[in-house]
C-alpha cells in the first residue's frame, strides 16, 4: 500500500439549479475511458439526484440526512474509506470496485470548506487520495442575486479553482463580461469558462492538479499578479494579494500565520502562495482552508528567475492594510539582520 498512486478527486459546486447535475450526466457519458466514483450529497432525507445522474457503469454513492459540507462530513469520510476498501480489498488483495477517480457533487446549499478540509485533517484519506480541483457552476442569469443574499454562493465562488459560468445564453455578453469582473474581485486567481449546458471539453476540468498552486502556476504563472482591488464592490468576500520582493523571515512568518487563523481563520476562506524563504534555494508552497494550513518545499528557483513571495487571501470583511502592514513586518525583520 505504501506505493499506491493516489486517487484523484473532484469537486463540483454551485447554487442552486446552476446546472452541476448537468456537468456530471456530461462527464460520466463522454468518451475519456476512465471509471468514476461518484458521491453525490442531498440536503434532506429522500434522495433523488442519483435518479438524475446517468451511467450505470459507475458507482453512485448517496448521503442523505444532511448537507456533505457540514453536519455528515463525518459521513463523506467513511464513504471515501469504504470506497479505498472496494477498490484495494485486503492483505493485498485486489477490491470488488475499480475506479480511476472520484468525483463529489455537493447540495446547492453547500459551503465548500469542510468537504476540503476533510481531505487535511485525515491521514487515511490524505494518503489514498489527492484533491484535484475544486470546480463552482455558477448561473449567469441569477448569480448577481445570489451573490447578493447567500453567503453560500459568495463561499462557493472563494473556494473555486475553476468556474463554469453556465447558461450564459439567457444573458448579453455585456452582462456577461460585468459578472466576470465580480466574480474575479472576489477570486483573483481563478480560471473561468463561459458554457452553455455545462458542456465543456474534460480536458479543462479533470487532471488539472488546479487545487496544487505550484501545478498551477506552472500553467498561468501571473495569475497572481493581477490586481483585484481595481473597481469597488460590495461583497462580503473579499481577495487581496500580499507581495515582498525580499526574503522572509521563517520565525516571523511562522508567528504571523498562527495569529492570522487565531483572530481571523474562521473568515479566511482560502489562502496560497508561492514563498521566498531567507535561507533557502527552495521555493515554499503555501496554502490553507480556514484553520488548516500547509506549506510545502518545491523546486529551487531558477538563477534568472525574480524571487518574489505571493500570497492570495480570499475571506470575508478581512482588514487588507492590516493583513499588508504586518506581512511587511517580516520582510523587515529580515532586512535587519
Amino acid at each position: 500500500m505504501d506505493n499506491v498512486e493516489r486517487i484523484p478527486v473532484t469537486i463540483l459546486t454551485g447554487f442552486l439549479g446552476s446546472g452541476k447535475t448537468t456537468l456530471l450526466n456530461h462527464l460520466l457519458t463522454a468518451d475519456h475511458g476512465e471509471r468514476i466514483a461518484v458521491i453525490v450529497n442531498e440536503f434532506g432525507e429522500v434522495g433523488i439526484d442519483n435518479q438524475l445522474v446517468v451511467g450505470a457503469e459507475e458507482e453512485i454513492f448517496e448521503m442523505n440526512n444532511g448537507c456533505i459540507c457540514c453536519t455528515v462530513r463525518g459521513d463523506l469520510i467513511r464513504v471515501l474509506t469504504d470506497l479505498i476498501a472496494a477498490k484495494f480489498g485486503t492483505n493485498g488483495r485486489k477490491g470488488e470496485v475499480d475506479f480511476d477517480r472520484v468525483v463529489i457533487e455537493t447540495t446547492g446549499l453547500a459551503e465548500p470548506a469542510p468537504v476540503i478540509q476533510s481531505f487535511f485533517v485525515d491521514e487515511a484519506i490524505a494518503m489514498f487520495y489527492q484533491m484535484d480541483s475544486v470546480i463552482t457552476l455558477v448561473d449567469a442569469k441569477h448569480a448577481n442575486q445570489q451573490l447578493d443574499q447567500t453567503h453560500e454562493a459568495q463561499e462557493q465562488v472563494a473556494f473555486a479553482d475553476i468556474i463554469l459560468l453556465n447558461k450564459i445564453d439567457l444573458v448579453n455578453n455585456k452582462e456577461v463580461q460585468a459578472l466576470e469582473k465580480r466574480i474575479r474581485l472576489m477570486n483573483p486567481s481563478v480560471k473561468i469558462f463561459r458554457t452553455k449546458n455545462a458542456q465543456i471539453d474534460l480536458e479543462h476540468i479533470l487532471s488539472i492538479h488546479a487545487f496544487e498552486l505550484d501545478k498551477k502556476l506552472e500553467v498561468d504563472p501571473g495569475f497572481l499578479t493581477e490586481d483585484p482591488n481595481d473597481h469597488e464592490h460590495d461583497d462580503h468576500v473579499t481577495s487581496f494579494v500580499l507581495r515582498a520582493n525580499r526574503p522572509l523571515h521563517l520565525e516571523k512568518l511562522e508567528k504571523l500565520v498562527n495569529h492570522w487563523i487565531r483572530d481571523f481563520g474562521t473568515d479566511m476562506y482560502r489562502y496560497k502562495g508561492i514563498l521566498n524563504i531567507q535561507g533557502t534555494e527552495r521555493k515554499v508552497i503555501f496554502q490553507g482552508i480556514h484553520m488548516l494550513f500547509a506549506s510545502t518545499m518545491d523546486r529551487k528557483w531558477k538563477d534568472n528567475e525574480e524571487r518574489i513571495s505571493e500570497i492570495v487571501i480570499i475571506g470575508k470583511d478581512l482588514d487588507q492594510e492590516q493583513f499588508e502592514t504586518q506581512f511587511t513586518e517580516c520582510v523587515e525583520e529580515t532586512l535587519s539582520n
